[in-house]
């Protein structure tokens, strides 16, 4: 059965005015990101268990850029540390508790990064 879609955001931005002398110019797309620097980063590794049987995985989260640039680095990291993981939800999730490794693979690409929790 498909879920309701209850709130004003699951109108995917459509914006309606009856108003002949509207400015729809001071709306953007919500997709369009602007595209920070590597420096400019605030970036913070968790580590987690919840909901995955007991595995292990670092979640790497705070990344502000395109979808496709976040894609990019979470294969870079999985590429780096040898292990799977996927990118979704703006969070790139690493199979292990590989924090210290990819904090320092991080750094050295230019990125401020963070250990969060345990």
């Amino acid at each position: 059965m498909a879920k309701k879609k209850l709130g004003l955001e699951n109108l995917g931005g459509f914006v309606f005015s009856t108003n002949d002398e509207f400015d729809d110019s001071q709306y953007v797309d919500s997709e369009e990101q602007e595209n920070l620097e590597p420096k400019d980063q605030r970036l913070e590794a968790h580590f987690s268990n919840k909901g995955r049987g007991g595995k292990t995985v670092t979640i790497i989260k705070g990344f502000v850029g395109p979808e496709e640039d976040l894609v990019t680095l979470g294969k870079f990291l999985k590429k780096k540390c040898g292990v799977g993981g996927s990118t979704k939800d703006g969070e790139i999730i690493i199979q292990g508790d590989d924090r210290d490794k990819i904090m320092q693979i991080l750094k050295k690409e230019g990125y401020n990064v963070k250990r969060v929790g345990g």
